[in-house]
């Protein structure tokens, strides 16, 4: 069993900077991804960004974040961490944590970003 503690979310206005961080605990080893996910009211959850757990640690970023947003992982540990810059009132949503791991999903409870003005 794999439990997901996210934090870092809040208010900020646009333009502003967030980071968002995720503790992983539980048994969690070999190869497994750890990402963000976002879902705004209305809509449906999607992802956001995700890494691998290999040394390289390769990327995967949403066409709408690349370039604004930056994943990160510290092994040691089981963090993965979310560094948001220039935000904008579209990336409002609940930001949640994921572990893909031995094809099964696990999920963090949310944590809510609200950018405003």
């Amino acid at each position: 069993q794999v439990q997901l503690v996210e934090s870092g979310g809040g208010l900020v206005q646009p333009g502003g900077s967030l980071r968002l961080s995720c503790v992983a605990s539980g048994s969690i080893f070999g190869f497994y991804t750890m990402g963000w996910y976002r879902q705004a009211p209305g809509k449906q959850r999607e992802l956001v960004a995700a890494i691998t757990s290999t040394s390289v640690g390769s990327t995967n970023y949403a066409d709408a974040v690349r370039g604004r947003f930056t994943i990160s992982r510290d092994g040691a540990k089981n963090t993965v961490y979310l560094q948001m810059n220039d935000l904008k009132p579209e990336d409002t949503a609940v930001y949640y944590c994921n572990v893909d791991f031995s094809r099964v999903d696990y999920w963090g409870q949310g944590t809510q970003v609200t950018v405003s003005s």
